[in-house]
């Protein structure tokens, strides 16, 4: 027999069901071709009244159809003893614009502080900058006459020295010179700019409208997004009708929104991320569970720090960093539905959501919402999973 014909003969033995599972190790499985009119520019006004679609059973059929909803819907879709699990991180100015000694123009975006005043960050153009070499930025930001006295450097100026290249990330570590007494991060306000995603690119939105109303702990680089749906009003609304608000923190960096390069996910790692779940929040989880409550997270930071705090077994009070990827075959320990926004294809995020009700379902889900003109990503609507959409419950 032809060889060819033989290899065509034993592909064709594969099962739907073996075909599913690897497509669900294959990067290649998580495309979606996306019309760029949907990627949102600007943000709803007012925040709540972004769409909202709602999955609410494990398939979907002429009875159990989508549903769709606005955003501002949410409590009458959620119940009395549920808790919502939201991310408090607060978005930098981390976006910095310096020159060279030469003058040549270079663009900096910090990740992390490794130790104090000195910085992971991804420069570009990056591969001239090798160790010694030196950043000079200057302010870009106005009211900034309050630093003047206190601010030894002409003209306003920042410096920072390359101390070495970051092999896992191909950034670089900067060492900033600053004022005695301050940090890089007072700074910032007056040096940087609050960094929106390349895909958003002909933006009017002001800084805080890339913020949640909720944010307090300064160190992210990127909105944990589906928080930027809800107003005061609305979370007032949700403590009335006893729809419960517990909070944790994690710094989006780049693990979050780099892309999956490699073609086996099983294989990807996730750059580390730092998280805090407070012991209040344990505390808080665990009375909603005894008394028969869900825990909802709002966006996959906050499902990534929940679960993240949970890999010991048990969901535990945690402070420090978390490299966690969930993909499908994850088994949930915390996590009972999902807040999310739609997110790019081949990113974690997407691998993520369809550890919750599987790839081949979520990308139905994505293609209705395509046919309905739903906006996407960071400015976009937003999705309720409910947990009677999730086939696996969730441990603890």
């Amino acid at each position: 027999m032809n060889q060819k014909l033989v290899q065509a003969n034993l592909k064709d033995t594969s099962s739907p069901q073996e075909k599913d599972l690897e497509l669900d190790c294959s990067v290649a499985g998580y495309d979606y071709k996306l019309p760029l009119e949907l990627i949102a520019q600007n943000p709803a006004v007012p925040r709540d009244s972004s769409r909202l679609l709602v999955v609410n059973s494990l398939t979907t059929t002429t009875e159990t159809a989508l549903l769709h909803h606005i955003f501002h819907d949410l409590p009458a879709l959620l119940r009395s003893g549920d808790l919502l699990v939201m991310n408090n991180t607060k978005v930098i100015p981390a976006r910095l614009y310096g020159h060279k000694s030469t003058g040549a123009k270079i663009q900096v975006l910090l990740l992390e502080e490794r130790q104090y005043n000195c910085w992971l960050a991804l420069v570009k153009p990056g591969k001239s900058f090798k160790q010694g070499a030196k950043i000079i930025f200057e302010a870009r930001q106005l009211g900034i006459r309050d630093w003047e006295d206190s601010y030894p450097v002409p003209n306003l100026q920042l410096t920072a020295t390359v101390l070495e290249t970051d092999a896992a990330t191909g950034g670089r570590l900067l060492q900033f010179d600053v004022p005695e007494g301050k940090s890089l991060v007072e700074l910032l306000e007056v040096f940087g700019e609050v960094p929106l995603p390349p895909y958003i690119t002909a933006s009017s939105a002001a800084d805080d409208q890339y913020q949640t109303v909720y944010a307090k702990q300064p160190g992210a680089i990127a909105s944990p997004t589906a928080g930027l749906h809800f107003t005061p009003e609305l979370l007032q609304k949700l403590r009335e009708r006893k729809i419960n608000q517990a909070f944790v923190t994690l710094h989006v960096g780049v693990g979050t929104f780099r892309p999956v390069e490699v073609e086996d996910v099983t294989t990807h790692h996730m750059h580390e991320e730092w998280i805090e779940v407070p012991i209040a929040t344990v505390e808080q989880i665990r009375a909603t569970k005894a008394d028969g409550g869900r825990i909802i997270a709002v966006g996959t930071t906050a499902v990534r720090a929940l679960e993240g705090a949970a890999q010991s077994g048990n969901l535990q009070p945690f402070c420090g960093k978390t490299d966690l990827f969930i993909y499908p075959g994850y088994q949930w320990r915390v996590v009972d539905g999902l807040i999310t926004n739609f997110h790019l294809p081949r990113s974690s995020l997407l691998m993520l959501v369809s550890a919750l009700i599987g790839r081949q379902r979520l990308l139905n889900i994505y293609n209705e919402a395509i046919a309905s003109q739903y906006r996407f990503y960071s400015f976009g609507d937003a999705m309720l999973i409910l947990p009677s959409a999730i086939r696996v419950v969730s441990q603890t």
